[in-house]
């Protein structure tokens, strides 16, 4: 299976797919710190990025993501 990323694709091995993956939500406030914008900018959007992560756990049929 394929997906692209920003920068290019990537093929995942479907054979090999854990059961379950967790995000750690890190970083966000130095994100936006780094760019002029408010803390809470980052934390938009880190949920941002976590809802296209989810579409792609389902896509890939993970049993769970935390």
């Amino acid at each position: 299976m394929l997906f692209k990323t920003k920068n290019d694709q990537v093929e995942i091995d479907m054979n090999n797919i854990p059961g379950h993956i967790a995000f750690i939500m890190d970083g966000n406030g130095r994100w936006a710190k780094k760019r002029g914008l408010p803390r809470v900018k980052g934390h938009e959007e880190g949920a941002k990025r976590i809802g296209s992560l989810a579409k792609a756990a389902q896509r890939l049929g993970l049993e769970a993501v935390t």
